[in-house]
């Protein structure tokens, strides 16, 4: 007797099942890229609302000036991975007060930067009037890809690099640079680039690379868009933790 209808009943049942697995994992995929972590209401108005920033939010890119004296400085900073570019706001405002730095932060195609990691050249052609001088950034993956194009040939004057919450891959081939100063900020309670995988990436960055860590403070807290899966506990407030990350960035920028 033929088992050939039964065999192909079990191909076809197979082949769709495997047909809905796929579906739904293009379904998930789609969701998790087109629901990023949105920006919270209160950090940006108080951003917007500092006497001595100008916020500027457009269709390409958040940039933030000095009211005051620029100081010709400027720096272009990724976004973490499915972070709205307006989360950054209130943690770059009191720098760009402090030291009169110019900050852009550029939208990423679906909020991922590893689809432009490039995109720092066209920051830079469109929002770098009177800076002489970047500095290259970025959080969590938008820190790795800004490492990444800082290694290679950006269209632009670069003096540095400022990570948050990141490291640089071997392939950045940043380690023999002693063209760039580099600045690394941790945080102890970070659950996501927790500071064990930092330290252990650490040899990708120059040897005089400036490494600090802030105590308490957790992934999230390097931009102002709540809690994120995966991460530490905070053991400081978001303000405590904005407080000491821009202490910290204004130093290494007006050392420069």
């Amino acid at each position: 007797m033929s088992r050939g209808p039964g065999r192909r009943r079990v191909v076809v049942a197979i082949v769709a099942v495997g047909v809905a697995l796929l579906v739904l994992a293009a379904v998930g995929a789609g969701v998790w890229v087109l629901t990023p972590y949105r920006a919270e209401a209160e950090p940006l108005a108080q951003a917007d609302a500092l006497p001595g920033v100008r916020v500027a939010i457009g269709d390409d890119a958040v940039v933030l000036e000095p009211e005051g004296a620029a100081s010709g400085t400027g720096v272009v900073f990724y976004p973490g991975a499915r972070v709205e570019a307006e989360a950054y706001a209130a943690s770059w405002s009191p720098v760009v007060e402090a030291a009169g730095t110019t900050v852009v932060i550029p939208r990423m195609p679906l909020h991922l930067a590893v689809l432009d990691p490039d995109r720092a050249d066209t920051a830079v052609a469109d929002h770098g009037e009177g800076v002489e001088r970047w500095y290259l950034g970025g959080h969590s993956l938008g820190g790795a890809m800004a490492a990444s194009h800082a290694g290679g040939d950006p269209e632009f004057p670069l003096a540095g690099v400022v990570l948050w919450g990141a490291y640089a891959t071997e392939g950045a081939e940043l380690s023999g640079r002693s063209d760039l100063r580099v600045l690394s900020v941790t945080g102890s309670e970070d659950g996501l680039s927790d500071p064990a995988t930092i330290d252990a990436n650490r040899g990708h960055l120059p040897q005089d690379a400036a490494t600090v860590e802030i105590d308490g403070m957790n992934h999230a807290q390097f931009g102002s868009y709540g809690e994120q899966s995966g991460d530490g506990t905070a053991r400081i407030d978001d303000s405590a933790a904005r407080h000491a990350l821009a202490e910290t960035v204004t130093d290494f920028l007006e050392r420069g």
